[in-house]
């Protein structure tokens, strides 16, 4: 017995095996910035940007190579009979093995002293790649601000699911009521039919309302890249307290803060160093290029069987040769003066190419510095109605309540109808269906303000 109460002592005490906690707003937009294709293409940008910034960088600093070759040659002797003239004697040898190496080390560097195009690409690179970097954080906000509000959409469908399903219960309730009193004679028929109309209307909302909760898991599941049966239940509550917000102070951060202002700005900088660059292409360039070669060692072996007469009978010695030469290092250098005349019109091609470039971003950045103030004062006013939405809906939901309270009080004493009450009750059921709504478009209109501000992680 004492094994088995300490094993159900260890279980109790155990957390729930699968369990498994809901999932919040912050939880979202962190698996969002981590999964989401967006995300992911925008990191990738800033690995473009800092591609084209190294090889602008090779433009404009030394390149230096180091060789070391190594040369090997041996020779297969086939073992004919060779002659070789010494004054008036002849001597007659065989090769047995012939073997030679060669080592040759150098070392070159080449570096452009004076090129404004690559200067000029290189500014080009670095704005652009603080530009990647900027629009990578806008893109972040702009998904943070998406998984918000897909999440509050979950919320507010859940609970208008709830709403719903509160709503069928009651008016079966209520039909159930109204086809008693119909048949002890207390209603009419067109009461009983009005009581079946608001249930069958009240089922229909309940089917949809639950639609919607999957249809808005499904959208919020899609934006994490995750099965939306793999995710998580997500947390319903929705709390928190009003802010208030000044537009001039608003309007002030978003043009310090928003990433997408800077890299707007940034790519237009990009863009005027990327035609200057093809403009300077011009110009004349130098460049100076030097080598260093140093000593090249040959090593040699070899043996040879000499005789005296051609039939290689009678061997008269052995000659072996095993010799290493080394030769002298050498150094040059070289001055290059390049004047462009003609190319063909690519500089040409290039110029207008970047200034086409030039004008885009140029357009991108105005069209959002003009769209700034209307986009913080629109944002703004989706904020204040929130707020006042909730206020009103909190109003209403406090009004149809104690109309709700007075009307069964009514109907308790037979001087209100069966139908006074359920249209009350309708009320009381909107008025909870209002305010939840309200509750979440607080929070997805905050999220929108942050946003704007260039604060929304």
């Amino acid at each position: 017995m004492r094994p088995m109460l300490l094993l159900a002592l260890v279980m109790l005490a155990a957390p729930g095996v699968g369990h498994t906690a809901p999932l919040t707003a912050d939880e979202a937009v962190k698996i969002a910035l981590q999964k989401n294709s967006s995300v992911i293409n925008a990191e990738a940008s800033v690995l473009s940007a800092r591609s084209g910034l190294w090889s602008a960088y090779s433009g404009v600093v030394p390149s230096v190579s180091g060789d070391y070759s190594i040369q090997n040659t041996k020779l297969d002797p086939n073992g004919d009979l060779q002659a070789i003239q010494f004054g008036s004697s002849t001597l007659f040898y065989r090769t047995r093995s012939f073997e030679q190496t060669n080592k040759s080390p150098s070392l070159s560097a080449s570096w452009s002293v004076l090129d404004l195009s690559n200067w000029s690409q290189l500014s080009s690179a670095r704005q652009s790649m603080r530009g990647a970097r900027l629009s990578k954080q806008a893109t972040r906000n702009d998904i943070a601000l998406e998984a918000r509000r897909r999440f509050y959409g979950v919320v507010r469908a859940i609970r208008l699911a709830e709403v719903a399903s509160s709503s069928l219960k009651l008016a079966r309730d209520d039909e159930r009521r109204v086809k008693a009193l119909y048949e002890v004679g207390s209603v009419s028929k067109s009461d009983l039919l009005k009581a079946r109309v608001r249930t069958s209307q009240s089922q229909l909302d309940s089917l949809l309302s639950n639609h919607g909760i999957i249809s808005a898991r499904i959208s919020l599941a899609t934006l994490l890249t995750v099965p939306e049966s793999d995710m998580a239940d997500v947390d319903t509550t929705l709390s928190g307290s009003t802010r208030t917000f000044e537009m001039a102070t608003v309007l002030s951060e978003a043009g310090a803060a928003r990433p997408d202002l800077k890299a707007s700005e940034l790519n237009v900088r990009a863009a005027q160093a990327g035609l200057n660059a093809a403009r300077f292409q011009r110009l004349p360039s130098v460049r100076l290029s030097g080598s260093l070669d140093y000593s090249t060692r040959t090593r040699t072996q070899s043996q040879r069987d000499f005789y005296t007469d051609s039939t290689g009978t009678t061997l008269l010695g052995v000659g072996r040769q095993d010799t290493e030469t080394k030769s002298d290092p050498s150094r040059s250098a070289a001055l290059f003066l390049s004047i462009p005349i003609f190319d063909g019109f690519q500089t040409d091609s290039r110029i207008a190419s970047a200034r086409a470039n030039l004008l885009h971003a140029r357009a991108t950045r105005d069209a959002l510095v003009r769209s700034l103030e209307g986009e913080v004062r629109l944002t703004l006013l989706g904020y204040q109605e929130a707020t006042e939405r909730e206020d009103l809906a909190r109003q209403t939901l406090a009004s149809a309540a104690e109309n709700l309270n007075l009307v069964q009080q009514k109907y308790n004493v037979g001087s209100a109808t069966i139908l006074d009450l359920i249209d009350s009750q309708v009320q009381l059921q909107r008025a909870q269906s209002d305010l939840v709504s309200a509750l979440a478009d607080i929070r997805v209109a905050e999220a929108a303000v942050d946003r704007v501000r260039g604060k929304a992680e």
